[in-house]
């Protein structure tokens, strides 16, 4: 009792701080993060489901030539504490220098089990620093300069919004209306009397007076956070319902300039009722399909039945091969099905409590009956998941699948599973070809197929887009890191059933 309470107390504390603290557990492989306090996701924009599960290098995103990381991963190694400055990169993409600190915990032999990182953001200081070395530089040369880029960049920025066919408008701090270009007044049948000079949430009949969407508008001048695809579905006076786009960014400028917001609205109507006319053309024809396939394979299975004695070995290898085609379309069916109920948000869960180490040994023996690939499975976790449990095979099947689709010169897949803090993590890593990190970015996004890969291997590249929908469904993530000539790891996350 006093053991919990005093656990309690101590995460209350590390709650509390207003450092990012992370652990990591370092008798797994890769270190992951176990542990995140409130202030880490706040920092780095991720949410703690994010978080967990990953190592501490993910947040430097694609800048990997830091010497600092070769630092801290020779720390690790020796078990030893380090204490450093580093480019980090928030969820949304925006660089913050943070001041590391990582230390061992050592069990009573000695080993090291964890690691603690605490991290401050110290992006400010890190700019004040630099200002300070231009202004001792030259400072009557920067007032010259800086005067210079000022009308220039007013210039620029007049010149984009008057020229560019997407609708912009240019906010002062109190959200009103300093401009706007013609293509934003034509596509809305507006005059610049009734645009400008006006409170944004006040245009027309208010319909931008959004609360999702002034919440975040009134963020992005005292934090910087950009407004990123909000999506607003409205009927505007004068054109009809429309589905529009927007996106917004803080300008800065100084002196008479200062705190500008820069809005870019796109209307995207047209091109959500093509998407939508796209998956309504894949469902039906998922569903038109399935029926005659049905009926085909069930002619094959019959004519293999009542094959004569004296039937002759082509016969039988031509039914074999017309079975095994029939199968592989039934799958891709099968995927395109899955696809459309999940862009209509019709797809079914059917949650129930599953041992995750049993899936795991189940599904790899299903699939090593067709493969000569050895697989190698660690999965002692002992955790209860509450999910769909065909659903999660699904995923474990297409990410071993792939493994092996992608890495024709290897012979050998690894599978880990372990505790990561409250989830499960799965881990599924191939030997073979990688991934570029501009693909990476994109493989999760539905019919993305890598260039490299299309004419070399067959498929529609809609597993990896099902998998993604999939895990976060079950409240889990799933990402990939991968190397070109080294090979892939798919991971995901899953919660554990928490015991009373």
């Amino acid at each position: 009792m006093n053991d919990n309470l005093d656990n309690n107390i101590y995460l209350q504390a590390l709650n509390s701080a207003k450092s990012g603290i992370i652990i990591t557990d370092n008798k797994q492989p890769d270190n992951p993060i176990i542990y995140c306090n409130k202030s880490f996701e706040e920092i780095t924009g991720y949410t703690h489901n994010e978080i967990i599960g990953h190592n501490c290098r993910f947040l430097q995103a694609q800048d990997r030539t830091q010497p600092e990381r070769e630092m801290i991963k020779d720390a690790v190694k020796k078990g030893k504490e380090c204490q450093l400055e580093i480019r980090n990169y928030r969820k949304n993409g925006t660089l913050f220098w943070n001041e590391l600190i990582i230390s061992p915990v050592k069990n009573k032999k000695g080993e090291v089990t964890h690691f603690i990182g605490v991290q401050n953001d110290i992006t400010y200081r890190k700019k004040a620093e630099n200002e300070l070395r231009e202004e001792k530089a030259s400072a009557e040369k920067k007032i010259l300069e800086r005067t210079k880029e000022l009308h220039d960049n007013e210039a620029f920025l007049s010149s984009i919004i008057q020229t560019v066919r997407e609708s912009l408008l240019v906010l002062d701090s109190s959200y009103r209306v300093l401009s706007a270009n013609t293509h934003f007044l034509n596509s809305f049948k507006v005059t610049p009397e009734d645009t400008v000079d006006k409170i944004l949430f006040e245009l027309g009949n208010h319909q931008w007076d959004i609360e999702p969407l002034k919440e975040l508008l009134t963020k992005i001048l005292p934090t910087n956070n950009p407004v990123i695809d909000f999506e607003v579905d409205h009927d505007f006076p004068y054109i009809g319902r429309k589905i529009m786009l927007v996106n917004a960014y803080r300008v800065e400028f100084e002196g008479q300039y200062k705190d500008r917001i820069l809005i870019a609205i796109e209307d995207i109507t047209e091109k959500k009722e093509i998407d939508r006319r796209k998956d309504d053309f894949l469902s039906i024809a998922s569903h038109e399909l399935k029926t005659p396939l049905t009926t085909i394979k069930g002619f094959v299975q019959i004519l293999k039945r009542i094959a004569p004695e004296e039937a002759s070995g082509k016969f039988l290898t031509t039914l074999d091969k017309v079975s095994v085609n029939v199968d592989r379309l039934n799958n891709l069916i099968s995927e395109l099905l899955d696809t459309s109920k999940i862009q209509s948000g019709n797809i079914e869960i059917h949650n129930e409590p599953f041992e995750i180490d049993q899936l795991i040994r189940d599904t790899v023996e299903n699939l090593s009956l067709a493969t000569e690939y050895n697989i190698n499975i660690s999965s002692n976790t002992n955790a209860i998941i509450f999910g769909d449990e065909l659903q999660i095979s699904q995923v474990i099947n297409n990410l071993i699948s792939n493994a092996i689709k992608y890495s024709p010169g290897s012979d050998k897949i690894d599978i880990y599973c372990n505790r990561v803090g409250n989830f499960v993590k799965i881990s599924v890593t191939d030997y073979g070809m990688g991934i570029s990190p501009q693909d990476q970015s994109k493989i999760f996004e539905r019919f993305f197929r890598a260039r490299d890969i299309q004419k070399k291997f067959p498929g529609m590249g809609i597993g990896l887009y099902i998998c993604h929908e999939i895990i976060a469904k079950h409240n889990g993530t799933l990402w990939v890191e991968s190397e070109i000539g080294v090979g892939s790891t798919f991971n995901f996350t899953l919660p554990i059933i928490k015991k009373e």
